[in-house]
């Protein structure tokens, strides 16, 4: 039997951190090598396993080269600095990166992508196989309902998320805009306020819902005369997230340097 996948975790504490945690441990193939923490965390020493009221011999660090010394693949989902603060790390270790971090700039995705010439690299606003499958259903609709339709894109995410709108809604709108032959950044709409006229055609709309505990909901409208068709995707636990992180992480540990995305892992291009 081939040895486990050692997996590090940076963000290993936050609500993603904790179930990709759980995840790991209950699988045969994986072990947890490695849990990181910023260095103001209160809960630096911990077992990376004591919400779960058991040991995992892993204890959470502010140390990233002691997280990843023995680490075979890494998944982070800290914040954007942390990502970025990761990435030198990672390329001077050749250490494959599964990064589900949001909220990066189109400067900072660069950066990324330079990274991906170097190491097997994978970048995913949303690491559900569910939602990867509903970005194929928008494209095939994008195509098939071209302008006659017009486009909104609602999301809602719980009370502490820092970006909006969320990293999906923006891969849904660039899914989109790509299968009509557009750039999202030429027709998205972000806000509205005010008298603001008629709708031009051609645009993409965008609606950000943030309170209480919702996991994720995203709900795209193709709204025509006479019918609206929605395609919704809505989350009631993280865990699929995290068994896609964990996807991602076998896939990208066989795989040579290359900036990929979650339909490369879950083979849907």
């Amino acid at each position: 039997m081939a040895a486990p996948l050692r997996v590090a975790l940076a963000g290993a504490s936050g609500r993603m951190g904790q179930m990709l945690v759980q995840e790991i441990l209950a699988a045969p193939d994986l072990q947890l090598s490695g849990a990181l923490l910023h260095a103001q965390s209160a809960r630096l020493g911990e077992d990376a396993a004591a919400f779960m009221g058991r040991s995992s011999g892993v204890r959470f660090t502010a140390d990233a080269g002691q997280a990843l010394q023995d680490a075979e693949v890494l998944i982070d989902y800290s914040r954007v600095e942390g990502s970025l603060q990761l990435l030198p790390l990672c390329v001077q270790r050749r250490l494959p990166m599964v990064i589900g971090t949001t909220g990066f700039s189109a400067e900072q995705r660069a950066q990324l992508q330079a990274a991906g010439a170097q190491i097997p690299l994978l970048c995913a606003p949303n690491t559900s196989v569910g939602v990867n499958v509903v970005m194929n259903l928008l494209a095939q609709a994008a195509r098939q309902l071209g302008s006659a339709y017009d486009v909104e894109i609602v999301e809602a995410h719980h009370r502490h998320k820092v970006d909006a709108p969320s990293g999906t809604a923006l891969q849904m709108g660039e899914v989109i805009a790509q299968a009509q032959g557009q750039r999202l950044a030429d027709v998205a709409v972000y806000s509205r306020e005010g008298h603001t006229g008629a709708r031009e055609a051609g645009r993409i709309g965008f609606a950000t819902v943030r309170g209480g505990d919702i996991v994720g909901d995203h709900t795209v409208m193709f709204c025509g005369a006479g019918e609206r068709i929605e395609i919704a995707h809505k989350s009631s636990s993280r865990i699929h997230y995290a068994q896609g992180a964990l996807l991602a992480a076998r896939w990208l540990s066989k795989q040579p340097a290359g900036f990929y995305g979650m339909a490369d892992a879950l083979q849907l291009r």
